[in-house]
């Protein structure tokens, strides 16, 4: 893990920082590898410190390498106040008003706390090799999980008993939920983020799927549509624009893009289509650590792609009262285009 401390000082410098205290949970997982509830990291030219508490002693020794591990015994604030100098970057984003007021009356005298929040997510957003294998092997979970209940079927069961089933093959390959499973049926599907109900599945009805597994710490995110049966020439026809938006916005994915622009190629071909006002979210975020992180692929997003990030993409068409479709990949932006890590098969499948 020292090589991202190494990234970070190197963002110090460019930013003015003399040191960066880091406590926001998942950024310390990310710099120094610790998992548990309690914990913080300093880092700065030649520094790099970590610090939990006693009851995370062991762990950290089991988890945490390349930065000096302390164990605070007394005031929690004042031991990371007495290892700050100079001008410290601090969390803004993460770090409370009322935090924030105790830490600056610990600090020593010369130091100030400067906000500097997302400086850690800048450095997350470009993943290595070891975070591409982790979340290469969650998202290859989360579509063996997705098949398996395919093959168990959907019609004459509840939404929420089709979640379950993918739930507890995600658990029965050892990973967890990297967020609430998706299943809406029919009517249900208009709603881009519907809670699987008591809705009984029947058949000739689209079936919105939206997944993902967490494994190692790291997210996947991928969303199929279904059909029980014939949906209707409608739905047909809106299951063939919104593949049809993937496979566009898919080709604009290269590095140096702008995210507004990825977005727009996938909005134009459902604008076109005539349901420009049925496309209401973004098309895509990145993933990794957390399900939803940088970069955004969206209308208003000036966010550049650059190579080994890791976004969705995902266009949807929403029509209240009747169904909704929405087709997602997860995918990593590589020298020449991308890498897509979503297997499952995009042409509309028909499930029992």
């Amino acid at each position: 893990m020292r090589g991202r401390g190494d990234r970070l000082e190197a963002a110090l410098a460019e930013r003015g920082l003399d040191r960066m205290l880091v406590t926001d949970l998942t950024n310390v997982r990310y710099l120094t590898g610790f998992t548990g509830t309690n914990g913080a990291a300093v880092c700065g030219p030649g520094l790099r410190v970590f610090l939990t508490d006693f009851r995370y002693t062991e762990r950290a020794a089991a988890e945490v390498s390349g930065w000096e591990t302390v164990t605070v015994t007394g005031d929690w604030l004042a031991g990371i106040a007495e290892r700050l100098t100079g001008k410290v970057g601090f969390e803004d984003d993460h770090v409370s008003v009322r935090s924030l007021t105790k830490l600056q009356e610990k600090l020593p005298e010369g130091v100030e706390a400067v906000a500097a929040g997302g400086a850690v997510e800048a450095l997350r957003r470009v993943k290595d090799a070891e975070e591409l294998a982790a979340i290469a092997a969650a998202s290859k979970l989360a579509d063996a999980a997705l098949a398996a209940t395919v093959e168990e079927g959907f019609v004459g069961k509840t939404e929420r008993a089709v979640a379950e089933a993918f739930e507890g093959h995600v658990r029965a390959g050892g990973g967890t939920l990297s967020f609430d499973t998706i299943v809406a049926a029919g009517p249900d599907g208009a709603q881009p983020h519907a809670e699987p109900g008591p809705k009984v599945i029947g058949e000739g009805e689209l079936i919105v799927f939206d997944m993902g597994a967490k494994l190692d710490g790291y997210c996947s995110d991928g969303t199929r549509t279904y059909a029980t049966g014939d949906p209707g020439e409608e739905g047909r026809r809106v299951y063939e624009t919104v593949l049809a938006a993937q496979q566009a916005s898919l080709e604009a994915i290269r590095p140096g893009e702008k995210g507004e622009d990825v977005d727009g190629a996938a909005r134009k071909v459902i604008a076109d289509a005539g349901h420009g006002e049925h496309f209401g979210h973004g098309l895509g975020h990145g993933v990794g650590l957390d399900i939803h992180e940088g970069p955004r692929l969206s209308p208003r997003s000036d966010d550049v792609l650059a190579v080994n990030e890791v976004v969705t993409v995902e266009p949807g068409i929403y029509l209240a009262g009747k169904l909704g479709v929405r087709i997602e990949d997860l995918v990593v932006v590589t020298d020449d285009g991308l890498r897509n890590l979503s297997s499952l098969p995009k042409e509309l499948t028909y499930v029992d």
